[in-house]
């Protein structure tokens, strides 16, 4: 799979390369945070057609995301975003480089990775689409039912539609609605603990309609596919990570970057890796979890370097295979350590995580998965350090049963 990173010039123009003189492709376009079941049935259609057309398959990305940078925007009286780094996106479900594995693991030829910018986002579907013939030689493009593209979204799969058929230089392939239908969830997502042991339920569930049309207006909440990175998302704000695996078809994960922590774990015999604050990937809701850490090997000290690193197939698919020599089920803990908290005057929120292994682990410097399996419980103050051991040698034998 090759992957190529386009800026576009400050009129939001992209110097798009000419794929091929006589080979066309079958394009999708999108953002593919989380890369859900229906994002992963829409690039294995974008392959379908591709190989029964002889075709390139192509994805067109967007990074950052175009909320974050409307959002920027908005907040700086419509100043485009500079670098990346100014950006807060701590809703983004999943970062570039497992988006890549899942497109990879497809078998999609070529990824454009589109910085998106306000100037960019000014320019009409009409326009984009066009570049997209001329110089990707798209022959056939694959949206779902509710894509939009171009200034002010104008462009929707009827739009569209009508221009394919105008033109007569490319159809669209228009997948159906999948997964299980609609749910709501609230317009503004916040993290939400759950307060009891196991995997939190529906709050929803058997409500009658007057009920739920109640909640709905407390919370304000919007209709979405149920398949979509927004429920996702909502989902994993709550703590209910087998609902967010459901729809996402494999296990929410993070990654970061393993530092020193207050070693206080290896005084109870429970040596965790704890990651610095910079995590790519959504941070679930404060608990304890059952999953899994995975070894993606030391930092080299450059950004650019690890990307290469992390993104490159095939170390890292053996690395996150089940049974492979570098995973390990973990108990995972996400929170202020609340029993400490007055001892130490440390309020920040940490996830760490104990490796389930007989061989003493040193991560340190080491770029480490933490995959998200079960909720298992909430996080709570514990009288001393006896009690707290106690509790987590429970908490690792419900990982174990969990994860065998």
């Amino acid at each position: 799979m090759k992957i190529s990173r386009l800026v576009p010039d400050e009129s939001g123009i992209i110097a798009w390369p000419t794929l091929s003189v006589s080979k066309k492709s079958v394009v999708t376009v999108g953002v593919f945070d989380g890369m859900h079941r229906g994002h992963q049935a829409l690039l294995r259609r974008v392959k379908d057609l591709a190989t029964q057309h002889e075709s390139f398959s192509v994805v067109v990305m967007f990074d950052p995301r175009p909320g974050v940078i409307h959002q920027y925007a908005a907040a700086h009286g419509g100043a485009e975003a500079g670098d990346a780094d100014q950006l807060d996106d701590s809703l983004e479900l999943m970062g570039i480089d497992d988006r890549l594995r899942f497109m990879r693991q497809i078998g999609i030829d070529q990824v454009f990775i589109i910085r998106y910018t306000l100037a960019f986002s000014a320019k009409s579907y009409r326009f984009f689409l066009g570049q997209l013939v001329g110089k990707l030689g798209m022959r056939t493009l694959v949206l779902g039912k509710d894509a939009a593209m171009g200034a002010g979204r104008a462009g929707d799969v009827k739009a569209i539609d009508t221009l394919a058929q105008a033109t007569g230089v490319f159809e669209l392939d228009v997948m159906d609605d999948l997964g299980p239908g609609y749910t709501r969830v609230p317009s503004r997502i916040i993290p939400d603990p759950p307060a009891q042991a196991g995997e939190p339920e529906d709050p929803t569930a058997g409500m009658t309609k007057a009920e739920y049309r109640a909640w709905s207006k407390k919370h304000d909440a919007k209709q979405v596919r149920v398949w979509s990175s927004t429920n996702a998302r909502y989902l994993l704000s709550q703590g209910r990570i087998a609902a967010a695996n459901e729809v996402l078809g494999h296990c929410h994960c993070i990654d970061g970057l393993v530092v020193r922590g207050e070693q206080r774990g290896r005084t109870l015999g429970f040596p965790t890796a704890n990651l610095d604050v910079n995590i790519t990937g959504y941070v679930p809701a404060d608990g304890v979890y059952a999953g899994w850490l995975v070894d993606l090997g030391e930092s080299s000290g450059s950004e650019s370097e690890d990307a290469t690193r992390i993104s490159a197939a095939p170390s890292m698919d053996a690395r996150v295979a089940k049974g492979s020599p570098w995973r390990w089920a973990a108990a995972i803990s996400i929170g202020t350590k609340q029993t400490y908290v007055e001892q130490t005057g440390l309020t920040e929120r940490v996830v760490e995580s104990y490796a389930i292994s007989d061989d003493w682990l040193d991560l340190y410097g080491h770029t480490v998965r933490v995959e998200f399996a079960a909720f298992l419980r909430p996080q709570v103050r514990f009288d001393g350090s006896e009690d707290l051991s106690e509790q987590l040698k429970r908490d690792v034998e419900q990982t174990r049963s969990l994860t065998d």
